[in-house]
């Protein structure tokens, strides 16, 4: 008993006192094992419960051959000039292959150079730049919140904000950086390298609405990707990681420092050479802003072309699926066009008179603003052509002209360039009312819009030079300006090309930035003498009346029973001349006999008639509607005129030529056959699609043929007279309401049908008593047609010798046949069976029947 006591006694003890060399240290061992497997395999299951939580509706991985992010949809001219654009993301997909090797490298340089080393997430950097954060929000170290993103990683979370949205996608918390993670490493699995480099170089935000290395060159560069320099490269690889902190339109210092951050690292991985480095550091950072096509070019035409897609294709395929557009629109006539509504408008305000200047200044005002503007402009250099807002600093005594400052500038506003600056009068004629002195006008003090011009450019008229207003400006190093104010009225422009169905040009508008309404299509106004051809085009098809038929112009007197009321139309020569033929009522724009006309053919028969000519708004039930009193878009005066053009056969305009997807598949196509500047398979295609769509002949062509040869009497003898100096054969109607609202001419030649309106948008005054169409509307159209036909000769309209017409000298007195060469005669044309059987007896001629029996 007493041995084992002391046996356990003495185990005890060796317990106590360590036991024996080798043993204690073995238990810890397996003490330490086991709590290390212990924690290893809940440490692998907590990782393996994380991995399953949170791969939870991770997306899937994105194939290469279908990798299809939102792009960027043009717009693009029929002649192939870029119109305008529409995105969500402005972004271009570029083939890794085209993406310079340089680029590729700096990207990795400046974001991951590991990126070829790492399975997608960078362990050791995750784990710095978590110490760097921690540290950082504990404020033991400087610095704010660190990334630790692979470029793999930075592509899982485009993949992310792809399928989730922008919000939880790029969400800080644990949870997104973990499922980034494990998206990392299923990218890593699923593609190549080169594949997740394509991925992110198309993804990958650079600022300023550039996604995308090909979005970022144009944007920033106005370049095609390959064609970037080292030091752009660099400067746009340096940007993913703040692109609003290294923008280099706002802050040019800190791109500078971050691209050469970019090229050291570039350098320390050896991708460069020392002398690359160098130049490239040295490069200047030379940025453009990025080109507004859309309101440079032809705002109101891609703005119709915006709503027809999203009308047909919906808003989502035009801002996201990289549609390409190709309008009927040619680019030089739209420049044309829009040149030709702004002089229009310009010198019909200069008529209007001054409304005088944009602001008042006291002295003390004056002289701030003169300080704001020199430091506005700074060193800037005048442009020829553009307007500025000038303070007037001086009044010469004689009133010849004032002293200017535009900023830094010092210069002249000669009496030259205001004498139209008379008071706002619609009632004066405008060339008996031009002022002879500064002073009527202007005042020290006052802020006004002048135009940089050249000498020559003060005024056309030579007589001015003669009277010797030009004597102040001589010194040629004297910087000139035109007093310009912003138009009141408005315009529209449509332009058709009646054969290939094209709207070849249309301006909607003075200003689209200032008011998108755009007239051309959208308002309707009175289109008043330029109705009158509706009006005889259905008395000649219905009522086979002819271009000799007899109207008496009296006057007429037409009740309303409904509303009580009388209503006596007026010619505009406030007389009435009697028995006058249709032509010559038309030619002259005769109210009267339009009325009566009017009257022949029936309220319902002309309102059936107005809608098949192509007139989409309905027709007021009265007599009035004869002298245009219902409004009309002036599109569909256009399309209705396009009718007259091909002789009765109604066909549809289209403003969209061809819509491709992303992929270059055909959506639509409406190219005609004849469209130089469409490709070859298209006009093939379109051409022959078109012979089944002949259109709707909705007058006889002897018809179209006979209201033609009216309307060209308009421009040769008629209210179209200027038309005449186009130069080339032209036939069409002037508009004018009685109230001097609107001013329309709408006329064409043939290959190009053209409708110009001039007015008010409120009607807050009429025109002007002088305002007519030929003197508002009709310049715009001539000098729009000028630009736009120059160098293509225009025939004689078609050939009446196929058509079933007679063509006859007539007396445009009594409408009868007249002798050849009769003074007072006209060739007219007339549908067979309906020309005049009687004839003017020829004082010359000798009765043979007569002088047979004398001389028995």
């Amino acid at each position: 008993m007493s041995d084992s006591k002391t046996t356990d006694r003495s185990r005890s003890k060796l317990v106590l006192e360590g036991g024996p060399p080798g043993r204690w240290w073995k238990v810890l061992l397996k003490l330490a094992g086991w709590l290390a497997l212990t924690g290893a395999t809940a440490g692998a299951l907590g990782l393996v419960a994380i991995y399953y939580v949170f791969s939870e509706g991770l997306p899937a991985i994105p194939k290469v051959d279908e990798y299809w992010p939102p792009i960027v949809t043009e717009v693009y001219t029929d002649d192939a000039v870029l119109a305008g654009e529409f995105y969500n993301e402005r972004r271009k997909v570029v083939p890794y292959e085209r993406i310079p090797k340089r680029l590729v490298q700096a990207f990795i340089a400046s974001e991951d150079s590991s990126f070829f080393d790492h399975f997608g997430v960078d362990v050791l950097g995750t784990a710095r730049a978590a110490f760097k954060t921690i540290g950082a929000k504990l404020g033991l170290r400087s610095g704010g919140i660190q990334g630790g993103s692979t470029l793999t990683q930075q592509t899982a979370k485009a993949v992310l904000i792809s399928a989730e949205g922008y919000k939880s996608a790029t969400a800080k918390t644990l949870k997104r950086k973990i499922r980034e993670a494990i998206l990392a490493m299923r990218l890593e699995e699923a593609l190549t390298k080169e594949e997740i480099l394509y991925l992110y170089l198309n993804n990958v935000f650079l600022g300023h609405h550039s996604y995308g290395v090909q979005s970022a060159a144009e944007n920033y560069y106005r370049k095609d990707v390959r064609d970037l320099t080292l030091g752009e490269m660099t400067l746009i690889a340096g940007l993913p990681q703040a692109p609003s902190r290294y923008s280099p339109f706002l802050r040019p210092d800190a791109a500078r420092k971050r691209r050469a951050y970019v090229l050291r690292r570039m350098l320390t991985e050896g991708m460069i050479s020392q002398a690359e480095h160098d130049a490239a550091n040295a490069e200047a950072v030379n940025v453009y802003p990025v080109e507004d096509v859309f309101h440079e070019f032809a705002p109101y035409f891609v703005e119709q072309v915006r709503k027809d897609v999203v009308d047909r294709y919906g808003n989502p395929a035009l801002l996201k699926e990289g549609l390409k557009v190709f309008t009927t629109m040619d680019s030089e006539r739209q420049r044309a066009a829009q040149d030709a509504v702004m002089d229009g408008l310009l010198s019909l305000d200069k008529r209007q008179g001054w409304r005088g200047p944009v602001q008042q200044l006291a002295p003390d005002e004056l002289k701030a603003f003169i300080e704001r503007g020199k430091k506005a402009l700074g060193k800037e250099a005048l442009v020829e052509g553009r307007l500025y807002v000038a303070a007037v600093t001086a009044i010469d005594s004689d009133g010849k002209g004032a002293d200017i400052q535009v900023g830094p500038h010092a210069a002249r506003l000669p009496l030259l360039g205001m004498r139209w600056a008379r008071k706002v009068n619609p009632e004066g004629y405008y060339p008996a009312m031009m002022i002879s002195s500064v002073k009527k006008a202007i005042a020290v003090g006052d802020l006004v819009v002048v135009r940089h011009v050249t000498k020559k450019d003060l005024t056309d008229d030579k007589e001015q030079w003669d009277k010797g207003l030009a004597a102040d400006i001589t010194d040629e190093g004297v910087k000139l300006f035109r007093l310009e104010q912003t138009p009141e009225a408005q315009s529209a422009l449509v332009s058709v090309d009646p054969h290939r169905q094209y709207l070849t040009a249309m301006v909607g508008g003075y200003d689209f930035d200032d008011n998108e309404f755009n007239r051309a299509f959208q308002a309707c106004r009175q289109p008043g003498s330029s109705f009158k051809p509706f009006v005889y085009s259905a008395a000649l098809e219905q009522l086979n009346w002819t271009e000799a038929t007899i109207i008496v112009d009296s006057p007429i007197v037409e009740h309303d029973p409904d509303n009580k009321v009388s209503w006596k139309p007026e010619n505009y020569s406030e007389e009435f001349v009697g028995d006058v033929l249709l032509r010559t009522a038309l030619v002259n724009s005769m109210n009267i006999p339009a009325v009566k006309t009017f009257g022949a053919v029936g309220v319902k028969n002309m309102a059936a008639w107005s809608t098949k000519l192509g007139i989409s708004t309905p027709m007021n039930m009265d007599f009035s509607a004869a002298l245009g009193s219902s409004c009309v878009y002036p599109v569909d005066l256009a399309n209705a005129y396009a009718t007259f053009n091909r002789y009765g056969r109604k066909k549809p305009t289209y403003f969209v030529r061809k819509v491709e997807d992303r992929w270059g598949r055909t959506l639509e196509d409406h190219t005609a056959f004849d469209d130089a500047w469409a490709p070859l398979q298209d006009r093939v295609a379109a051409g022959y699609a078109r012979l089944f769509e002949p259109g709707e002949q909705v007058m006889s062509p002897e018809v179209g043929f006979i209201l033609t040869h009216l309307l060209r009497g308009v421009v040769l003898q008629g209210t179209g007279g200027p038309a005449s100096r186009l130069g080339k054969p032209a036939a069409g109607k002037t508009g004018t309401t009685n109230d001097s609202f609107d001013a329309w001419f709408a006329a064409y030649t043939r290959d190009l049908v053209t409708v110009a309106w001039v007015g008010y948008d409120l009607n807050p005054h009429p025109l002007g008593r002088y305002e007519t169409g030929g003197r508002a509307a009709l310049p715009i159209w001539l000098n729009y047609m000028k630009r736009a036909l120059e160098g293509r000769p225009q025939s004689e309209f078609f050939p009446w010798q196929s058509m079933d017409l007679v063509r006859l000298h007539i007396d445009k007195k009594t409408g009868k046949i007249a002798p050849p060469g009769s003074k007072n005669s006209e060739l007219m044309f007339f549908k067979k069976g309906t020309e005049p059987k009687d004839a003017v007896p020829d004082k010359n001629q000798v009765d043979v029947d007569q002088f047979m029996m004398g001389a028995q």
